[in-house]
This record gives C-alpha cells, sequence and structure tokens, in this order.
C-alpha cells in the first residue's frame, strides 16, 4: 500500500485511544496507518522565553532520528503547546509535500480553555488536526472551502466546525498524490 502513515504518539494519551483515532483516519484516507509509543527529546525545542516549544525543531530531530523515506508519512502527537516564530501558537505543522508532521493536543483540550474535560471531543479535534497535517505532508495547502479538513483554523471553535474530511477538490488532489 503507498504511503503508510506510522502515528509516534509522544503524549500522555493512551494507545487504545489512538487506535481509534487511527482506525478513522485509515477509512478516511484509504491508507495503512499504524500507532506506537515514541520517545521524543522535547527538552531541544523548548524555548523558555515563550515557554513553548518550536515544532520545526521537533520535526527535524523526528526526520533525524527515525529512518524514513518518501513514501511513507511520520506524524507524531505531543501533548506541549506549540509554535513557529511567524505564530503565537499552532495545533500542528508539516512538511509541506513532505514526510513528518507534528500535532499536539494542548490547545485541543476543553481543559486549555477552563472547561470540563471531553475525551470524545478531544479525540475528534485531534483526528481532524492529524487529517489536515498529513495533507500537508501530500502537498495539499489550506483550502476555502468551510467544511473542508484543510481550512486553516485560528481557533478551536473552527476545528469543531469543519469537517473531518476533504473537499471534493483536495480529495481529488489528494488521490492524485498517493495513486502517481
Amino acid at each position: 500500500m503507498p504511503f503508510p502513515v506510522h502515528i509516534l504518539n509522544a503524549s500522555s494519551l493512551p494507545l487504545a485511544e489512538l487506535e481509534s483515532v487511527a482506525e478513522t483516519i485509515r477509512q478516511l484516507l484509504g491508507l495503512s496507518v499504524s500507532v506506537a509509543q515514541y520517545r521524543l527529546e522535547l527538552e531541544r525545542a523548548f524555548d523558555s522565553s515563550r515557554v513553548q516549544y518550536n515544532s520545526s525543531v521537533l520535526i527535524a530531530h523526528i526526520l533525524s532520528t527515525i529512518t524514513s523515506s518518501e513514501k511513507q508519512k511520520l506524524i507524531t502527537i505531543v501533548d506541549v503547546d506549540l509554535y513557529i516564530p511567524v505564530l503565537t501558537f499552532v495545533y500542528g505543522e508539516a512538511q509541506l509535500d513532505g514526510t513528518a508532521a507534528v500535532v499536539s493536543t494542548h490547545r485541543l483540550a476543553n481543559e486549555f480553555y477552563g472547561v470540563e474535560e471531553n475525551r470524545s471531543l478531544l479525540l475528534e479535534r485531534l483526528t481532524k488536526e492529524l487529517v489536515h497535517e498529513l495533507g500537508h505532508t501530500f502537498g495539499l495547502f489550506h483550502c476555502k472551502q468551510f467544511e473542508c479538513v484543510m481550512r486553516a483554523s485560528t481557533y478551536v471553535e473552527e476545528i469543531d466546525l469543519k469537517k473531518m474530511t476533504l473537499c471534493e477538490e483536495c480529495a481529488r488532489r489528494l488521490f492524485e498524490k498517493i495513486h502517481n
């Protein structure tokens, strides 16, 4: 199967919960998806002036420690607050048309906003962000379609409003990328 997806869990989420996320991604994208525990050295990406973790540094570290090929996708889940220098925070980051991505649960969890924990909502948001960042690894850009999972999200409410699925045009581009 082309482009196997490897979800690397460097978060506190149990693997059993991520198996259901992986199954949803398998069904949505038609790709082989595996989940494994992963030890990520977060401290090398920590910026004490921002009290956040640089997601670009984490992606570079992941690629330096794992043997990868262009024909696979690595997406790592963390539960720390991520940023890139030009933005206050990010839910995730991916190499555009590349191999690796990282997604954080930190700002996806209701508890971050002072709201009661909702595990199923957290996993739904996480699944959407994983699909979104995987889309970037296949070369997809942000989409202007309101409900497309590739639409950019500045606020967690925007993640809740979009679907887990790709719009027709993004789905077509992804299909071509996977099968060409």
